[in-house]
C-alpha cells in the first residue's frame, strides 16, 4: 500500500514537472482575428478617415465655405481643429452629407444661397459636437 502511494507521488510530480515546463503558448489557442486581418482593418479605416478629412476640407475650402465661415466668424483653422476632433461616425456623416450637398450645388439643384445655408448648418454641427465633448 504505501508503495502504490509512492508511485502516487512519483506520478503526481512528474505529471507537474511536465505540465509546468510546456510553453505556455503551446497551450493557448489561436486567435480568432489574426494580427494581419487587424492591421488591414486599421489601414482600410485610416484611409477612409483620411478621405472623409478630405472631403470636409474640400466642402469648407470652396469659395461658398470660405464666405459661410467668414459670416459666422469662424476661421478655416478652427473649423480644420475640430474636423480633426470628430468621431469616425460622425466624420462619416457629415462628409456625406456635404459630398451630396456639394453634388447638387454642381448639378445646379440648389442654389448659392441653400449652399452657405448647408455649410453654416454643418459648421453648427460640428462645433457643437465638439463642444458637448
Amino acid at each position: 500500500m504505501k508503495l502504490f502511494f509512492r508511485m502516487l507521488q512519483f506520478l503526481f510530480v512528474m505529471f507537474m514537472i511536465i505540465l509546468l515546463t510546456i510553453p505556455q503558448n503551446a497551450l493557448a489557442q489561436n486567435h480568432v482575428v489574426s494580427p494581419s486581418d487587424i492591421q488591414k482593418d486599421v489601414a482600410a479605416a485610416s484611409t477612409a478617415r483620411e478621405k472623409e478629412v478630405a472631403q470636409l476640407e474640400s466642402f469648407f475650402s470652396s469659395p461658398q465655405g470660405q464666405r459661410a465661415m467668414k459670416s459666422a466668424h469662424v476661421s478655416y483653422q478652427q473649423v480644420d481643429n475640430a474636423v480633426q476632433e470628430l468621431s469616425s461616425d460622425d466624420l462619416a456623416r457629415l462628409s456625406a452629407r456635404s459630398e451630396t450637398a456639394q453634388k447638387d450645388f454642381t448639378a445646379g439643384r440648389i442654389s448659392d444661397r441653400d449652399l452657405i445655408l448647408i455649410i453654416l448648418a454643418i459648421l453648427a454641427l460640428i462645433l457643437i459636437i465638439i463642444a458637448v465633448r
